[in-house]
């Protein structure tokens, strides 16, 4: 079991390095004024797999020391330490959900909805509660802080999710294996 834990540890590692390299290479998107908006990235690919593999536990500590290490190294900004505990550490551990669908490949598209889907509400939650006082002044939306919300979150993290599901299905085959934890079974 020890070695279990040790290769879970190693593989979530390098899963969080993956995902902190592939934070480099985004592209802006989405409502964006004044400089804040998200982007088109790869970053949760690597952290549903490594939650479809090792489960929710691994998956959500995976997401959470991702969020702090995107926060602290990739030029994080945050309103307050709430909104920087909600956008970054709470939101990129939600995508860590996925791991509810652990080795199950056939499956694992739905896993990654799942987590991009709690992630989605992570944002939503952070946009209605710590940024509904700026909604109107800078949107000039009328209508409240959940229209706002769905629609600033939703500009960038609809793109993501579609991405993010689509290149886990197509991942799911060739990884099939790995996705399904046949190597980790010889182990216990």
């Amino acid at each position: 079991m020890k070695q279990n834990n040790l290769r879970s540890l190693c593989e979530c590692a390098l899963f969080t390095a993956a995902a902190m390299v592939l934070s480099y290479l985004e592209i802006p998107l989405g409502i964006s004024f004044g400089g804040f908006g998200g982007s088109l990235s790869l970053v949760m690919i690597p952290l549903v797999l490594c939650a479809v593999r090792w489960g929710l536990v691994p998956g959500l500590c995976t997401g959470f020391a991702f969020g702090l290490l995107k926060y602290f190294f990739s030029g994080g900004w945050a309103l307050n330490v709430e909104s920087m505990l909600l956008d970054y550490t709470v939101a990129y551990m939600a995508v860590g959900l996925a791991g509810v669908l652990r080795c199950r490949a056939n499956t694992a598209w739905l896993a990654a909805l799942i987590g991009c889907f709690a992630r989605f509400l992570v944002h939503f939650v952070s946009g209605i509660t710590i940024y509904a006082a700026y909604a109107g002044p800078i949107f000039g939306i009328d209508g409240g802080c959940v229209i706002y919300s769905i629609l600033y979150n939703g500009s960038y993290m609809l793109p993501n999710t579609v991405l993010t599901v689509v290149s886990i299905a197509l991942l799911s085959y060739p990884l099939g294996k790995f996705l399904r934890c046949e190597d980790l079974r010889s182990l216990h």
